[in-house]
C-alpha cells in the first residue's frame, strides 16, 4: 500500500505537479497525422492538463499554440487558416506557428499591437505517424534510435484510443504479464493464419501453439525485472515441459511507455499520455520486421471499435463493455469480446478515474508494478532537483538506445536466456531496413552471422 500523498505524486501531472515536470521532459504525442488530413488541418488538444490547439498552415508547418486567443480569451479551435497562420474568428487577430501575433485586423493600420502578443506555443514535430509536442523548458531531448522510430514508414503504422482514467494505471496493465492469462484469456482457439493485425491470437515463435492456449494452460508465470538504460525489461517464463519454455519479452519505456510483441514479425510501441489527471490516450506505432504493414486492415479492424474524431470505444462503461455473461461462461474470461483492448479498458477504467492505491494488496506477480513506481519516483526526484532524468537525451548519445529487444516463443528449458536474444537479433538481421541490434544484445550473442 501506500499513502495518499504517494499516490497523488505518481499520478498527478499538472504543469505544477511533480510529475507534470517530469512529463514536460520529454516528447508527447499530440496527435495522429491522420487527425490533420483533409481540408481543414485544425485539431483542438488537450495535453497534460493544457488546452491547446494543434494546426497545420499552408506551408505544412505546424503550430501548437493556447486555445484561447490572447485577445479576449475566444476559443481558436473555431480559427480559419489563412495567410500563414492561424485566424481567430471573433476580431481576426492572427497568430503564426509560433505563436506570434502578426496581424490585428480591427486596430487602426498603424497600430504595432502585434508586434507585442505572442500566444504561448509548444514545438512540434512529425514522426512514424504521430506528431509529437514538448511542452517543457529549454531545448527538447532527442529521439531515442529505437524500431518504431528507426524503420521506414511502410513498415510502421500508428493509432490510438481514448481511456477514461488516469495514465498510470493505463500504464501498468501493459506492464503486468500476469494479467493476460486471465483478462485476455480465450476458451477456444482460432486458426493462428488469421491473426494478422491481433495481438495474443497468432502462434508463439519456434511453434504451432497458439499463444490463446499458452496463456490459458500456464497461467502462473515466472517473472523477472532488469534494470536497463531506457526503464526496465520484463522477461515472462511459462514451463511448457522439462524440455521447453515460453518466453515473453517486453520492456517499459520510461517514463510511460512499453514495447512488446505482437506478433513474430510485429511489435508494438505504445506510449500512455495523460490528457489530465482522469482521461489518457494510448498511442501505438506497430512495426514491422518483413512485410510493408498493411495499413488500410489495421486502420478497418480498429475502427471496428474505436469512433472518430474521438478515438473513443464503442464499448465503454455507458453500455457495460459490452458484457455478455453467456460469453463469459463459454467463450471469454470477461464476457467483453475478443478485443483485448475492451478488456484493458474495462480492467482500468473500473479502478476508478485515479485509481485508490492506499487500498491495493499487491503480490509477487506485481514485481514489474513495483519496480517502475519505484523509478518513477526516483526520476521525478532528479527532475526536482535540477537533474535531467533518464531517456532525456541529446543528438550525441541518442543512438546509444537501441531496441529495445522483445521476443515471444518456445524454447529450451535449459538455455533460454540466450535464446530469446538470439530470436530477436535474427528477426532483425533478416528485416528489408535496418534494425538496429542493441549491443547489450549482439555482445552476448557471438554464434550469430550477419546472413543468418
Amino acid at each position: 500500500m501506500m499513502s495518499q500523498e504517494q499516490n497523488d505524486l505518481i499520478t498527478r501531472t499538472g504543469p505544477k505537479d511533480p510529475c507534470g515536470k517530469l512529463m514536460r521532459s520529454y516528447w508527447q504525442p499530440a496527435a495522429l497525422v491522420d487527425e490533420l488530413e483533409g481540408a481543414r488541418p485544425i485539431r483542438p488538444v488537450k495535453l497534460l492538463g493544457e488546452n491547446l490547439v494543434l494546426f497545420r498552415d499552408e506551408r505544412g508547418r505546424y503550430g501548437l499554440i493556447d486555445r484561447q486567443c490572447a485577445h479576449r480569451g475566444a476559443d481558436l479551435a473555431f480559427g480559419r487558416l489563412e495567410h500563414g497562420g492561424l485566424r481567430c474568428a471573433f476580431h481576426g487577430w492572427l497568430f503564426d506557428a509560433t505563436g506570434q501575433c502578426i496581424e490585428t485586423p480591427a486596430e487602426p493600420k498603424d497600430s504595432k499591437l502585434c508586434q507585442n502578443i505572442r500566444q504561448r506555443s509548444y514545438p512540434v514535430v512529425e514522426k512514424s505517424g504521430i506528431l509529437w509536442a514538448y511542452l517543457g523548458e529549454g531545448e527538447p531531448p532527442a529521439f531515442p534510435e529505437i524500431d518504431c522510430f528507426v524503420a521506414p514508414g511502410t513498415h510502421t503504422f500508428a493509432f490510438k484510443g481514448h481511456m477514461a482514467c488516469n495514465w498510470l494505471q493505463a500504464l501498468e496493465v501493459g506492464i503486468d504479464p500476469a494479467h493476460a492469462s486471465y483478462l485476455h484469456r480465450f476458451f477456444e482457439d482460432e486458426d493462428t493464419s488469421t491473426a494478422y493485425g491481433k495481438q495474443f491470437r497468432g502462434a508463439s515463435a519456434g511453434s504451432d501453439l497458439p499463444m490463446t492456449k499458452i496463456l490459458r494452460e500456464y497461467d502462473r508465470p515466472i517473472i523477472n525485472v532488469e534494470h536497463t538504460e531506457y526503464g526496465l525489461r520484463l522477461i515472462a517464463l511459462r514451463e511448457i515441459d522439462e524440455e521447453r519454455t515460453h518466453v515473453r519479452v517486453t520492456n517499459q519505456l520510461f517514463p510511460h511507455g512499453f514495447v512488446i510483441p505482437m506478433s513474430t514479425e510485429m511489435t508494438i510501441t505504445q506510449w500512455h499520455v495523460p490528457v489530465d489527471d482522469e482521461n489518457c490516450y494510448w498511442y501505438a506505432i506497430f512495426t514491422s520486421y518483413t512485410n510493408p504493414v498493411d495499413k488500410k486492415k489495421m486502420r478497418d479492424q480498429r475502427l471496428e471499435l474505436y469512433e472518430l474524431p474521438d478515438y473513443k470505444s464503442r464499448k465503454n462503461r455507458s453500455n457495460d463493455y459490452g458484457f455478455d455473461p453467456h460469453e463469459q461462461q463459454t467463450a471469454t474470461y470477461t464476457g467483453m469480446g475478443n478485443d483485448i483492448n475492451v478488456h484493458d479498458q474495462w480492467a482500468v477504467e473500473s479502478m476508478g478515474a485515479i485509481q485508490d492505491r492506499t487500498k491495493e494488496h499487491l503480490g509477487q506477480s506485481d514485481k514489474a508494478i513495483v519496480q517502475y513506481r519505484r523509478l518513477l519516483r526516483q526520476e521525478i526526484e532528479k527532475v526536482g532537483g535540477g537533474e535531467r532524468p533518464m531517456l532525456f537525451l541529446d543528438e550525441a548519445n541518442a543512438r546509444s538506445i537501441q531496441g529495445p529487444a522483445t521476443m515471444d516463443g518456445i524454447g529450451p528449458t535449459r538455455g533460454w536466456e540466450t535464446y530469446w536474444m538470439e530470436v530477436d537479433v535474427k528477426r532483425r538481421r533478416g528485416a528489408p531496413w535496418t534494425a538496429p541490434v542493441p549491443k547489450e544484445i549482439a555482445d552476448n550473442v557471438h554464434r550469430l552471422t550477419a546472413a543468418e
